[in-house]
């Protein structure tokens, strides 16, 4: 049966409108919008509804270190020394504890306004190396999860053979990410023909590669044509240029630099999300925009690790795709992302709305309608705008909450991003259903009390 909705403000894909009415079908896509009048059976918002947040980035597991190795070892801390710390809980988690974990999550990603996720997937083992027979029981714990809470999935299967370039063999903390290529390629192959209906917006399938440094250029380039003779549109993701010590392995392997490697091979389409691109020229920049790829950047994450800066503003003049993730969870908040990525470009260039255009000079309005819209095609998704085709993902913003007060309605997002008015998120609907009322998750106490105990027992010794 079809539902309508009375909204008496929106971002739709266009700009903002008022008096909007919206006809929801049973799958939870949307049938029709238009202005007018509402329908007498219709169910009416008043608060401002916007388009949800996909998250184009997520290691569901890292969740549970978040906060946990914010101190000194040594002068030399870096991503690589945070590496090993994140190894050490990869080796601890069993299915069932990783199903909690991604619980809390997804719960979080709601109440922060993802109402999509793209699980970048490399745990595929048992811990002590051997396969799981039968359906891959870390697999299912991330589905589980994502069924639970009522988010969107796209489920990405992730290739992971070597250790550096050069096909290095893996090291024994490793060992869980493993994968032979056939092997990979039939198990992508079996979750999309096997992925059903789902409590949310669904249950959806790509693949990612980990790394340069973790596939090597003949298996990227076999793999990529047997999954495009799968699903041509199959999303395909993969890490590339987040650190200079990559960068600098890559040149000494390959003669060229990871995103010079990728370009040359000539396998980039809109199909493809490249993550973090921190270590990238602008000549790059631009042979990744000309393909149609997307950029992930997961500025928290970069932040937290030191990765770099991303040059936003050269990516965005050449027509670049641009959208976000939460990453290793360090932040779990798709406005403070935005924020920080408009903010570094402030801190580096000293002057302000660097991101802004004189087509679009609300901030808040153009990065978040450009994160939206990129992000749900990397997910494979028909998300990221309210309109007709589209499935029905919305934040709601109280209007009245003191963040937005006074705010014009084209400035909404501007306080989203810039004045804290997440916490103003009251309502989150994900294909028609709604997940969050008045700022709750039904799943959310049962999911913390859960979560506390399973923390308690990752925080003792080994």
């Amino acid at each position: 049966m079809t539902r309508q909705y009375h909204l008496s403000s929106a971002l739709l894909a266009d700009g903002w409108s008022r008096h909007v009415n919206v006809s929801i079908a049973d799958d939870g896509s949307i049938e029709r919008v238009e202005q007018g009048v509402p329908p007498p059976d219709a169910e009416r918002i008043s608060g401002i509804v916007i388009p949800g947040m996909p998250n184009a980035h997520s290691h569901a597991f890292q969740r549970a270190m978040a906060g946990s190795a914010e101190f000194r070892t040594s002068a030399g801390d870096s991503f690589w020394t945070w590496r090993d710390a994140m190894y050490r809980l990869a080796n601890r988690l069993e299915p069932d504890e990783l199903q909690v974990v991604a619980t809390q999550l997804f719960i979080e990603m709601l109440k922060a306004g993802y109402t999509s996720v793209a699980e970048f997937h490399y745990l595929h083992r048992r811990r002590d190396g051997s396969a799981y027979a039968g359906n891959n029981a870390l697999w299912d714990a991330v589905r589980a999860a994502s069924e639970t809470t009522g988010i969107s999935l796209t489920l990405l299967p992730t290739l992971y053979q070597s250790s550096d370039f050069g096909s290095v063999a893996l090291k024994a903390e490793q060992r869980r990410f493993a994968m032979e290529t056939d092997a990979f390629v039939r198990a992508v192959d079996d979750a999309a023909r096997t992925r059903g209906p789902s409590r949310g917006g669904g249950s959806f399938v790509g693949a990612a590669f980990h790394s340069l440094r973790a596939v090597s250029e003949q298996t990227l380039r076999a793999a990529t044509a047997q999954l495009r003779s799968i699903d041509p549109g199959l999303p395909l993701h993969v890490h590339v240029a987040e650190q200079n010590r990559e960068v600098d392995s890559c040149r000494a392997h390959s003669g060229m630099r990871p995103i010079e490697l990728l370009l040359q091979a000539g396998l980039l389409d809109r199909h493809w999300c490249l993550v973090h691109c921190t270590q990238a020229t602008s000549a790059e920049l631009r042979g990744v925009a000309a393909t149609g790829a997307a950029v992930c950047v997961s500025i928290s994450t970069e932040a937290n690790l030191g990765d770099g800066f991303f040059a936003a503003p050269a990516f965005l003049k050449a027509r670049g795709r641009l959208c976000i993730g939460s990453d290793s969870q360090s932040t779990v908040n798709p406005a403070e992302e935005l924020r920080w990525l408009e903010y570094q470009q402030r801190l580096r260039r000293r002057r302000r709305a660097v991101l802004a255009t004189a087509q679009l000079p609300n901030l808040g309005t153009r990065l978040w309608r450009e994160a939206a819209s990129t992000g749900a095609q990397a997910l494979g998704q028909p998300a990221g705008a309210i309109a007709a085709g589209q499935r029905a993902d919305w934040l709601v913003l109280d209007p009245s909450h003191p963040s937005l007060a006074g705010a014009p309605l084209e400035a909404a997002l501007d306080h989203l991003l810039f004045a804290a008015a997440d916490a103003a998120i009251c309502d989150v609907m994900v294909a028609g259903r709604w997940v969050v009322k008045g700022g709750e998750h039904a799943a959310e106490g049962a999911s913390r009390s859960k979560f506390a105990q399973l923390m308690q027992r990752l925080k003792s010794p080994d």
